[in-house]
């Protein structure tokens, strides 16, 4: 054997062992994504964590290591939900979470976050049931975050509109709820019927609950109309638009405001086939129609020079995915990883996006013992909100948004985030 020979197997030992000491070096952080991948609020959220990886790789990564996605559809069915979440766990051992899915599914895989402790940010979710569970628990559920606002706070703003615009403004003295048999559907219903009538002083006359499977609305507005309520309340996040487009054909002689997912994004107008005039929405920000800051308006830039498909501008979910997951691996960059010292971390970030020299948006989080003063609890692990004008603690947790007869959606509540007027359709009789 020759000294070159020997010496052969000696160096390719070596370089073998360079090469897996370079690729362990080199592991992947691996973010999972979950959520409805046929739906727009799911392509929006998947779409912004694709930019966000993208824009963080070709800086370097998180302390030199490449961020890899992995995703897993829920088709926001609860079922399907349960085994996404359970395939980003067990076979694709993700690092951390982000989800776009709905009320629903996230309580379906709730007990499985639970189990494996994967840290988790919710994007479109808003259930204060969730936010609950983190105040009652806070160590089983210190890696969950949820940034947007939970639905107690949407609706005390939405009261608050109520209030100034709909019973001072526009004289409804009462209100009839046409609400979906969701999770969502509950919870909002509860809200409204519990505070609309004490605090904006609007009765409610009626609550008509309709299955997610309903294509005929014809009855439910019947119905609607017999209970002599001054104005609608619809809560609908499943045929949202189809709602909408026979509200309209049928000259329906009710404002009609409250929750409609399909009004939440830039398709609605065609999607109603031009139906749509009328109806306005909670959203949480960034709403549709809503101006935009400077950091939210390159984003949204990026967005459309890459996709041109539907949705051709990114629900407010898409936001939340690009903001919060830039925020989670910055949490994970500071403490190693996404270990025990995420979660604190994570706490502290805070991210105050400025428009014309005003504070616009807020990516911030409540702490455990900090509480709300307008609604006089807590919310921890949720987004920090501002309930009251002039919004300079924080973000408002919702704007209103109504489509006009133009077709252009405008926000016409809260006065500071407003570029439109809340108005009556012209087929509905003013007061």
């Amino acid at each position: 054997m020759t000294i070159k020979s020997w010496l052969k197997p000696v160096v390719s030992g070596v370089a073998i062992s360079a090469i897996s000491m370079a690729s362990l070096a080199a592991e992947p952080i691996k973010v999972g994504f979950i959520g409805s991948m046929s739906s727009d609020s799911g392509l929006s959220g998947l779409r912004a964590a694709e930019i966000a990886i993208d824009e963080i790789n070709n800086t370097g990564g998180v302390n030199g290591q490449q961020v890899e996605l992995v995703t897993a559809d829920t088709r926001e069915d609860p079922t399907e939900g349960i085994k996404a979440y359970e395939f980003l766990a067990e076979s694709a051992e993700v690092d951390f979470i982000v989800s776009s899915s709905i009320d629903d599914v996230s309580l379906a895989w709730m007990p499985r976050f639970l189990e494996y402790q994967i840290p988790t940010l919710d994007t479109w979710a808003s259930y204060v049931g969730i936010i609950d569970m983190v105040k009652d628990d806070p160590e089983g559920m210190k890696n969950y975050f949820m940034n947007v606002a939970s639905d107690e706070a949407l609706a005390t703003l939405y009261i608050n509109f109520g209030a100034d615009v709909l019973k001072a403004k526009m004289g409804f003295e009462s209100v009839v709820i046409l609400a979906e048999d969701t999770a969502f559907g509950e919870a909002i219903t509860g809200l409204v019927t519990e505070a609309l009538a004490p605090v904006a002083g609007i009765e409610v006359k009626e609550v008509i609950k309709y299955d997610i499977t309903t294509n005929d609305f014809a009855p439910l507005f019947s119905k609607a109309e017999q209970s002599g309520a001054d104005f609608i309340y619809q809560i609908s996040t499943v045929n949202a638009a189809g709602l909408s487009a026979q509200y309209v054909k049928l000259q329906v002689p009710l404002a009609m405001t409250g929750v409609n997912v399909a009004a939440l994004g830039h398709e609605y107008w065609t999607d109603t086939g031009g139906a749509g005039a009328g109806i306005s929405t909670l959203s949480p920000i960034p709403a549709v129609g809503l101006d935009l800051d400077p950091v939210s308006a390159e984003f949204v830039a990026t967005y459309q020079s890459r996709y041109t498909s539907r949705p051709v501008m990114p629900h407010f979910n898409g936001f939340n995915v690009y903001h919060g997951l830039k925020q989670a691996l910055a949490a994970a960059g500071e403490v190693g990883g996404f270990g025990d010292g995420w979660s604190a971390a994570m706490e502290k970030q805070d991210l105050k996006l400025m428009k014309d020299g005003e504070l616009w948006l807020r990516y911030g989080w409540w702490q455990h013992d900090e509480i709300e003063p307008v609604t006089g609890r807590t919310y921890p692990h949720n987004i920090r909100f501002d309930l009251s004008e002039p919004f300079d603690d924080g973000a408002p947790s919702m704007v209103v948004v109504q489509w006009h007869e133009d077709g252009k959606p405008y926000v016409v509540y809260p006065e500071k985030y407003a570029n439109g007027e809340f108005v009556l359709p012209s087929w509905v009789p003013a007061k």
